[in-house]
Formats: structure tokens, sequence, C-alpha cells
């Protein structure tokens, strides 16, 4: 018998969420004589329909019918599927299930198309009501859980309350049901707490929490909580709930044995139940008081029994139960045709999606193809152009290595001239006092002769003298040569231990005395600072040595050049300076070369390391020094080389390199 409790609770309940708040129908009366034909208008119809619901079956009928008519007129969809779930649920009400399921299967179809999820809930949890008074459990609890998965995604939307106390009324009086009264009572007990101050929701946790109190063995406390209901549901007007609860609680009085109680509330319960025509409580009342008489009185009994078995053939009689299987056989035909209608589609959606990817592979093939074709060409012209540009690589290199020979020898020119200048000091001494020697001979064979022997004496001891100061200078030249040999050994190439301050002070001098043998009239202040801790570093001595050549050539050509321009009396002042400077860094010897020249212009002094860019005068350099120092200092020796300079004031070249 609970699950008609159930079931018609449910269709109640479902009523408050799809059509509103239980308002008075002079209310709804007086707002539809002013709506137009519209959603609206709908909607009020839908309302008064739910309204009668609980008063007069035959005017919620009128009103849904009202409700669906003007809903298909204006194509309002959602309007059309809530009066449809009004007149099924007062034909669900009213015992006349095979109508109220079909029109269930109608409507849940027509929220499913349409994507209304709330309307598609309520259908599903109609017909879940129906399929309990038609005792099919299984199918119920089918569709109240897809109801309950749908509540699910719509729980944050207005009226989501509704949803989270139904989900508990479902779960906890189907565990009642299923006597899993733990279960059951961790639904019943949180709606019945968590409503304490809801009119509308509380009553329907106090009758079913009374229900399960009292199957739990606390009779009293059940009682109490079903007596409360009453009392509640008769204060809110509510005959379709009080039938419901007088009828509960009939049946927990004859469970006591409690026969007279039980026989008060259950005529109670018939007779609210046929005021509103409340077929499925008129048939288990009846049944529960020819249950009852059975033992006191055998007419009331048989009448009772009368009532019973003329209700239960409105609700199952033969009539009935052909319609219903039609139905039933009905909607399994139209799933049926659905899921072939299903199977079809997705049938030409594959064979869609399979002409379509064929049309793409061909598509893309023929791209391929294309591509491949336009590559075969592309890769043809490139093959090409890389030809023409390794030959013209070719022919770069080729020029290079013959502007690089060039440089090098300019170098050796340069470095050719400092030591012509060099050697040629102690040359002039040793041809100077050679001829000089050669005239005193003769005058010391001359005084021998005149037998002036202390005279012969005297100049003997000047020869010796000059024979002194020639072998002095020899050794001179001699040294010269020697040392720069060492430093142009060809089979060189390695780093060795060198004293780098001697390297320095050495191509100072050869670059002094080379650019002195271009111009006679040049001259220039030196200074060196070096930094006598250092000791020998590991360097390729030839390759530093070409480095500081170029370096100090370019010093001595630029102060050699504003001294040139700037030669008149006007700036008489300006004295060229070329120094050269080196310290020790912690694990770093740096090498400072300056000048007091015209300095760099900024505008260029990015590209200055850049090959074969130069700004001295066309045929006066290559462009190429200061690109092979760059390449010595940064990668041979792993070290970093770069410039300061102001223009007017000079230029500052920096360089470091391990001290190991």
């Amino acid at each position: 018998m609970i699950n008609k409790i159930v079931a018609a609770f449910f269709s109640a309940i479902i009523c408050i969420a799809a059509c509103g708040q239980n308002k008075s129908i002079d209310s709804l009366k007086q707002q539809l004589s002013v709506a137009k034909n519209d959603t609206s208008r709908v909607l009020i119809f839908t309302d008064l329909s739910f309204t009668f619901g609980f008063i007069n079956s035959d005017s919620a009928l009128l009103y849904a019918a009202k409700a669906i008519d003007l809903a298909k007129q204006i194509h309002f969809v959602r309007g059309e599927i809530r009066g449809a779930f009004c007149k099924a649920s007062v034909l669900e009400t009213n015992g006349e299930m095979p109508e109220a399921l079909e029109i269930g299967f109608n409507a849940l179809e027509m929220a499913q198309k349409a994507n209304l999820l709330l309307e598609t809930s309520m259908c599903l949890t109609l017909i879940g009501n129906i399929f309990y008074d038609l005792d099919d459990y299984t199918k119920a609890i089918s569709f109240y859980q897809q109801a309950t998965l749908i509540n699910e995604v719509i729980k944050n939307q207005p009226g989501s309350e509704f949803w989270k106390w139904q989900t508990e009324i479902n779960f906890g009086t189907v565990f009642m049901l299923n006597d899993q009264l733990d279960s059951s009572f961790a639904h019943l007990h949180k709606g019945f707490i968590e409503t304490l101050h809801d009119d509308k929701w509380h009553p329907v946790f106090l009758m079913f929490f009374g229900q399960l109190q009292f199957k739990m063995g606390k009779q009293d406390t059940g009682l109490n909580y079903l007596h409360e209901s009453i009392k509640l549901f008769e204060n809110n007007n509510d005959p379709y709930s009080t039938s419901d609860a007088c009828r509960i609680i009939a049946t927990c009085f004859k469970e006591k044995n409690e026969i007279d109680s039980s026989i008060f509330y259950a005529r109670k319960a018939l007779l609210k139940a046929q005021s509103i025509n409340y077929k499925t409580s008129i048939l288990d009342a009846s049944k529960l008081l020819a249950e009852l008489y059975e033992s006191k009185d055998v007419k009331q009994a048989l009448y009772f029994r009368k009532v019973f078995d003329t209700t239960n053939d409105i609700l199952y009689g033969p009539n009935k139960v052909k319609s219903l299987q039609k139905t039933l056989s009905d909607q399994e035909d139209h799933q049926r045709k659905n899921e072939a209608e299903r199977i079809a589609y997705q049938n030409r959606v594959k064979q869609f999606i399979l002409l379509a990817g064929l049309i793409v592979f061909m598509l893309i093939g023929f791209i391929l193809y294309r591509n491949y074709r336009r590559s075969k060409k592309t890769n043809e012209l490139l093959q090409q152009q890389k030809e023409k540009v390794e030959s013209t690589l070719s022919e770069l290199k080729s020029a290079q290595a013959q502007l690089i020979q060039s440089e090098k020898m300019a170098s050796l020119g340069e470095l050719t001239a400092g030591i012509a200048h060099e050697i040629q000091n102690p040359l002039n001494f040793v041809n100077n006092f050679s001829e000089v020697n050669k005239e005193m001979i003769d005058e010391l064979q001359t005084e021998l002769k005149s037998g002036n022997v202390d005279e012969a004496i005297n100049i003997s001891n000047d020869i010796k003298d000059n024979e002194e100061k020639i072998n002095h200078h020899g050794k001179r030249a001699d040294a010269i040569v020697k040392g720069m040999l060492q430093h142009s050994r060809r089979n060189s190439g390695q780093k060795e231990p060198t004293d780098i301050n001697a390297l320095c002070d050495e191509y100072l001098r050869l670059a002094y005395q080379s650019i002195r043998a271009k111009d006679k009239e040049f001259n220039t202040e030196i200074k060196t600072d070096f930094d006598e801790t250092i000791g020998k570093i590991n360097i390729v001595p030839q390759d530093i040595g070409r480095v500081l050549l170029n370096l100090f050539n370019n010093g001595f050509y630029a102060v050699n050049e504003k001294f040139t321009a700037n030669r008149s009396p006007l700036t008489d002042n300006y004295k060229p300076t070329v120094s050269v400077q080196t310290k020790k860094l912690n694990d770093k010897i740096e090498i400072i070369v300056s000048d007091n020249g015209n300095g760099i212009p900024q505008n260029i002094i990015d590209k200055i390391f850049q090959p074969f860019f130069t700004t001295k005068p066309t045929g006066e350099g290559t462009g190429l020094g200061l690109s092979l120092a760059y390449d010595i200092i940064t990668k041979e020796h792993n070290g970093t080389i770069k410039v300061e300079s102001k223009k007017g004031e000079g230029s500052i070249f920096i360089i470091n390199v391990p001290a190991i």
C-alpha cells in the first residue's frame, strides 16, 4: 500500500515545482482575466489545473486541456509539456493509468527532443509514479534514477531546493519499501531536520519519517509524527495528503491491534479520498476497512468489500488491463521504431563520414601530389641555387684567403721595416767603426815604420776599443734577429710559456721603428706600464704578436694622422702618445693598448671587428687586421677583446686572456 501513497504524493509534489506556488484560485483567475494569449496565460492555466487537482479533478482536467490547446497554438513547447504533465497527474490520481502513461510518454519524448531538462525530469518522475501504482518497482526505480541524474545537473537553477527534497523523499521511501531502514533513515532524517521551517515540505517528511520510526520499533514517536502531519495537512486544506497520512496511521494501529483507532483513521482516509475521487486511496482504504470489519461487523465488511471491488474494477478491470497492455505495447513499438531510426541515422552518419573521409583522403592525396610536384621543382631550383652559392662561396673563400695573405704580407712588410730600422743602428756602428779602424791601421803601420812605438801603441788601443764596439753592436743585431726568428717559427702554432711583458715591449718598438722608417719626421711618446707579477703565460707568441703589432700600428697610424692634420702653430701643444699596460686580474691577464689619436666614430664602433671593414683610405688597409685579431683572441685563446673610444680623444683596446 505504501507504494501508492508514495506515487500519489510524488504526483502532487512534482506539480508544485512544475506549476509554481499553490496560489489561490481567485488570485489565479484575476491574473487570467488580464493575461494575453501568450506563454504567461498557458502557465496560469497549468497553475489552475494543479490547484483544482486538490479540489475538483474535472476542473483540473479542463484547465490542463486549455493550457495544452493554447500552447499548441502559440508553439510553446514547454507549456504544452507542463499541461500534459498536469493532465496525466490528475488521470493517475483518478486511476486512469493507461491514458496517464500514454500522455506521460508523449510528453517525455517532446521534452527530450526540445532538450528541456526540468520538464524531462518531471515526466520521468511521473512515469515512475505510474509504474509504482502498477507494482512494477523495477521500471519505477529506473525512471526515478534517470530523473535523479538530471536533477543533479539542474540543482543550481531556480527551484533547485525542490529537487533536493524530492531526491531525499524518493530514495527514503524506496529504501523503506525494501526494508533497508538504515539507508531510509539517512535520507528521511536529513529532510525532517532541514525542513523544520518549511510549511509545505515538513509535513511530508513528518508523515514518512513517522512511518519509518514506527517500522524501526519507535511506535509512540512514529504515531506522534503521523498525528502532527495530519493536523498540518488539514490546516493546509490538503485532502490528498490527509487521506494518505490517515491511511498510514490506520495501518500502524492495525499492527498494534488497536482496531477501533485503525477503523477511525481508515474511515477518515476513505471519506477524504471519496471527496476528491482519489481512487487509489479509495481502493486501499476500503480494502483496509473490509479487513478490519471482517471480525467485528460482517455487513460493514461486505459493504467496504463492495467498494473495493468496484474501485478495483475501475482501476484494474479487464478493459483497463487491455488498454494498459496496448499502451505499453505501443510504447515498446515506438521505442523499437525510434531505436531502428536511431540505428539507421547512425548508419547514414557513418556512411556520410566514410564518404567524407574518402573525399578528404582523395583531396589530401591530390594536395600531397601537387605539393610533391612543386617540392620537386623547388628542390631542383634550390639545387641549382645551392651550386651557384657553393661556387660563389668558393670564390669568396679564395678571395678571402688572398686578402688574408695580403694582410699577412702587409704585416710582414711593416714588421720587416721595423726590424730593418732596428738593425740599421748597430749596423751603422759596425760599418763606421770598421771604416775608422781601417784608417787607423794605416796610421799604425806608418807609425811603426817610423819607429814611433808609443804612438803605435796608442793607435792599437783605439783600434781595440773600436773592435769591442763593433763586437757589441754585432751581437746586438744578432740578438734582434734571433728574437724575431724565435717568434716567427712556422712550425709553432702551439701555446707555450711566454713573457707577455717582453712580447709587448718588443712589438711596440718594432711597430714604432716601422712607422719611423716611413716618416722620418714622425715622433711620438711611448709609455709602458708592465705588471711584473704576471710571469709567463701559455699563448701562441707569434699570433699574439700579430695582434699586438696590428694594435700598435693602428695606434701609431691614428696619432700620426692627428699630428699631421693638426700640424700648425696653433696646435703645437699636441703630443702624440701610444701606451701599453699589462695587469693580472685573478685568473686573467689584461692588456690595454691606448692612443690619443682621433678616435673611432660611435656609429661605426660596432663594425670594426667585422672582416673587410676599414676606415683607412683605399690601398692603405684590407680591413682584416682587427678581424684576425678578434679570431685569435676569442677562438684560439678563449679570451675577449673590446674597444672604448671617444671621437677626437683617442681609443683604448682591452684584451683579456686566461692567466694559465
